[in-house]
C-alpha cells in the first residue's frame, strides 16, 4: 500500500512536470538566445531567420502509422552562427526529393535530447545515417552550436518534410500503472493471508 501511494505520489510530481513543459513549449516565441544554458532554456520558444547550408544527418526512426522514417537535422547559417535545426522527418523513398537551400523563417523550441545509452550503434557516416540525436556530436559534424532547435513551423516549408514539432508523448509517464500494479498486489496478499487464517482456524477446529 505504501508502494502504491509513493507512486500515486510520483504521478502527480510527473503532471506537474509535464503541465510545465507543455506551458513552456507553446509560449511565445523570442529570437534565438546569444548563448545557451540547457538547464535554463530548454523547451524555450524560439523564432529565426536564416540560410539553409545544403548537408544533413538523417537519424533513423520509427512513427506509428507511418512506419520507418529518417528524421532530419541540418544547420542553418545565421550571420557568422551555425544553429542545428530538426526540421521534421521523410520516408525513405522521399530522400531522392530533399533539397536544403535558400532562406527560412523557423520557429521551434530549444532542446538538448537525451537519447544516447551503452547500445546506441555509432553513425553510419558512410550512408550518413545515425541512430538518435545526439547534440554534442551532431554539433562538431556540423561545425555548429551545441542545441537543437526542433521546428514547429517553416517557411518555406522543404518539399517531402513532415514537421514534427515537440511535445510531451514521448515522456514516459507510468505511475498510475504502477500504482494499480502495487494496490494489486496488496490486494491479493491481503486476501491469500485472510483465507490461509480462515483454513488454519477450520483445522483447529475440525
Amino acid at each position: 500500500m505504501s508502494l502504491g501511494k509513493w507512486q500515486l505520489d510520483r504521478l502527480a510530481w510527473k503532471q506537474q512536470i509535464l503541465r510545465n513543459i507543455e506551458t513552456r513549449i507553446t509560449d511565445p516565441e523570442i529570437p534565438l538566445p546569444t548563448a545557451f544554458d540547457p538547464a535554463v532554456d530548454k523547451y524555450q520558444s524560439v523564432s529565426m531567420r536564416g540560410t539553409l547550408r545544403g548537408d544533413y544527418i538523417r537519424v533513423l526512426g520509427s512513427l506509428k502509422l507511418v512506419g520507418a522514417v529518417n528524421k532530419i537535422i541540418a544547420p542553418v547559417v545565421i550571420d557568422q552562427r551555425v544553429i542545428m535545426v530538426d526540421l521534421g522527418y521523410l520516408k525513405e523513398e522521399d530522400l531522392e526529393r530533399l533539397a536544403l537551400s535558400g532562406d527560412v523563417a523557423i520557429t521551434g523550441n530549444l532542446h538538448w535530447p537525451d537519447e544516447t545509452d551503452s547500445y546506441t550503434p555509432p553513425p553510419d557516416l558512410g550512408r550518413n545515417l545515425w541512430f538518435v540525436r545526439d547534440t554534442a556530436a551532431m554539433a562538431q559534424h556540423f561545425g555548429a552550436e551545441n542545441v537543437i532547435v526542433v521546428a514547429k513551423s517553416i517557411d518555406p516549408l522543404p518539399a517531402a518534410i513532415t514537421i514534427m514539432p515537440l511535445d510531451t508523448t514521448g515522456i514516459p509517464n507510468d505511475h498510475l500503472n504502477y500504482a494499480i500494479t502495487w494496490f494489486s498486489l496488496a490486494v491479493v496478499w491481503i486476501a491469500m493471508s485472510a483465507l490461509f487464517i480462515w483454513r488454519t482456524r477450520r483445522k483447529k477446529v475440525t
